[in-house]
């Protein structure tokens, strides 16, 4: 694949990340890591490392795009900054085991579970299978230790949480477009501490590219942030504006596809 091309992949990439997780406030790693994971087999990269190299560069996009989205979902008063603050200590910690589990699997099992992720969270897109409030907004030790399983998973799997979040938080009686924006706010420190946690497992890894540092690969990091730090407050704009549903459809059998493709 010619240099050219590969900038205007990460390009498109970081475009489609962005509206994402401003419109689904899904931080776009679902995107991201099965389109990095392509376009590093496509240049050869050992593919003991592919899957982490494109899970911790998921991550470190996600602190930026993260950012974008926050500020719009904040100017409509959409982040709960009381929730946040009460699972931030458990994200931080969550994400940061979740790094180090990824970094103990192999490439092969990490791409697998991965792929199994990407179709659950797909069909559960599809079919618009979310938990009905049940519960009232838990205290503070139980808001953390949501904090830390989500912040787990998400750091393994290279996304912003949302997927996991705002159904958490819609169980919680939390209204969507507040669990929307209160997830954004919730994807930055999962994505700062597993990025961070990512770039010191893979540090010095006899089999990294030039032009990493650690388990981010930096070419396809500033690609993807340059166009998806512009693109985050379209998407948080439209999530105020359209009905989602039929783009989560369409969303979901593309990313069946995508999940299909890493189990074969």
């Amino acid at each position: 694949m010619t240099l050219l091309l590969l900038i205007a992949l990460y390009l498109v990439l970081g475009a489609v990340a962005g509206t994402l997780a401003g419109l689904f406030g899904i931080g776009g790693g679902l995107v991201i890591v099965p389109v990095l994971i392509f376009s590093f087999d496509l240049m050869d990269f050992s593919a003991d490392i592919a899957a982490h190299l494109a899970v911790g560069t998921s991550l470190a996009t996600i602190v930026f795009t993260s950012i974008s989205s926050i500020r719009s979902h904040h100017q409509h008063k959409a982040v709960n900054w009381e929730i946040v603050r009460a699972m931030a200590v458990g994200i931080v910690l969550g994400a940061m085991l979740g790094a180090v589990t990824a970094s103990m699997l192999s490439g092969a099992s990490l791409q697998l579970i991965i792929g199994i992720f990407v179709i659950l969270m797909a069909v559960k897109m599809f079919l618009d299978v979310n938990p009905k409030p049940g519960r009232d907004v838990p205290g503070r030790p139980g808001l953390g230790a949501a904090g830390a399983g989500i912040g787990w998973a998400s750091a393994l799997f290279g996304i912003g949480g949302g997927t996991l979040t705002v159904p958490f938080l819609s169980w919680c009686n939390v209204r969507m477009q507040a669990a929307v924006g209160t997830s954004a706010a919730c994807g930055f420190p999962i994505a700062f501490a597993g990025a961070l946690a990512n770039m010191a497992t893979g540090w010095n890894h006899p089999e990294l590219p030039s032009l990493s540092a650690g388990f981010v690969y930096l070419p396809a990091f500033a690609g993807i942030v340059l166009a998806s730090v512009l693109f985050a407050s379209v998407g948080a704009n439209l999530a105020h504006r359209l009905d989602a549903r039929v783009l989560k459809k369409i969303f979901a059998v593309f990313l069946i596809l995508v999940g299909i493709r890493f189990l074969i």
